[in-house]
C-alpha cells in the first residue's frame, strides 16, 4: 500500500470487497464500487488481491514496536503477551464475519496462500530484528518469534470461528495460557504426574 493512504478510501475499498470477496472481480470494479476511480486505487495498493492483506502491515509496525517498549529483563512470556496484544488490536470486532470470509478465500487459492505467507514472513523478520536491536541473542529470538507466531495464529484462528462475537483480548489470554501450560508440559511430561502416558 502506498504511504500516506487515505483511511476513508481504505474502508470504501474493504467495503466493495466485503460485500462480495470474489476472485474475477477487477479493481476497475472494485474502485467503481468504492466510489474512486482506478488511478486512485492503484495509488493504494498494488494490486487488487492487496486489499485482502490491509493491516499486516499495521501489526507489524505495533509488534516490533511492542518489543521494543517493553523493560529489560521481561519474562519471554509476558513478551509474548505484549506482542500478542499489540497484534490483536489491529482485529476489527465489527469485520470480523468478514474475516472468516476472507480468510475461507485465501486458504482456497495458492497465490493468496503464497502472498500470505510472505506477509507473515516479512512480519516476522520486522519482530526479530527488533528482538536482537534489543540485545537478545542465540536461539532466544527465534523461540520467542515461535511462540509468538503459534499464539497469533492460533487467536485469529479462534476469533475467526467463534459463534459469538468473543472478545479477541480475552481469546488472546486464553491462548496464551494453553501456551503456558503446554511449554509447562514439555518440561515434565504431559500427564499430571509429569510422565508420558504408556502406550497400549
Amino acid at each position: 500500500m502506498a504511504a500516506g493512504h487515505s483511511r476513508a478510501h481504505v474502508e470504501r475499498c474493504l467495503g466493495a470487497v466485503r460485500a462480495r470477496l470474489r476472485q474475477h472481480h477487477r479493481a476497475a470494479q472494485i474502485a467503481e464500487r468504492a466510489g474512486t476511480s482506478k488511478s486512485t486505487f492503484f495509488r493504494h495498493f498494488t494490486d487488487k488481491r492487496e486489499v485482502l492483506f490491509v493491516g499486516t502491515g499495521e501489526m507489524a509496525d505495533r509488534a516490533a514496536a511492542a518489543v521494543t517498549a517493553v523493560a529489560p529483563g521481561i519474562t519471554a512470556f509476558n513478551l509474548v503477551d505484549a506482542v500478542l496484544q499489540a497484534i490483536v488490536e489491529v482485529f476489527d470486532p465489527s469485520k470480523r464475519t468478514w474475516y472468516g470470509r476472507r480468510q475461507a478465500v485465501v486458504d482456497h487459492n495458492p497465490e493468496l496462500r503464497e502472498r500470505d505467507l510472505i506477509k507473515r514472513q516479512t512480519q516476522n523478520e520486522a519482530i526479530a530484528t527488533a528482538l536482537r536491536d534489543k540485545g537478545l541473542d542465540g536461539m532466544f529470538p527465534d523461540v520467542v518469534l515461535a511462540l509468538i507466531g503459534l499464539a497469533s495464529h492460533a487467536t485469529y484462528t479462534r476469533w475467526i470461528e467463534a459463534s459469538d462475537d468473543r472478545d479477541v483480548s480475552a481469546l488472546a489470554a486464553e491462548v496464551l495460557a494453553e501456551l503456558r501450560t503446554a511449554i509447562t508440559a514439555l518440561n515434565q511430561g504431559p500427564s499430571a504426574n509429569g510422565t508420558f502416558p504408556e502406550q497400549g
